[in-house]
């Protein structure tokens, strides 16, 4: 399984970096959600953002950049219509 842990008791990633590649990345909570999945969660939208940052990642790769770090708090979000205030 992914090396990206379960959400914390506040529905967050632990603090931290939590490599990982875009295969652990698709089998993740980020993609699958969490044990008990929110109502709403759209892991076909999920799945196609990683499949979107997988076009993505070799053409960073072709012009030199070893590393790619993903960040950003909507792939916590249980949906896609939520915004954190």
């Amino acid at each position: 399984m992914a090396s990206i842990p379960e959400f914390t008791a506040d529905g967050v990633l632990p603090v931290g970096d939590h490599p990982a590649t875009l295969a652990e990345l698709k089998q993740s909570v980020l993609v699958l959600g969490p044990k008990n999945v929110p109502i709403g969660w759209d892991r076909r939208w999920r799945a196609e953002l990683v499949e979107h940052l997988g076009m993505l990642v070799p053409k960073l790769w072709a012009v030199g950049i070893e590393e790619v770090f993903v960040d950003g708090s909507s792939p916590a979000l249980p949906r896609r219509d939520v915004r954190h205030p």
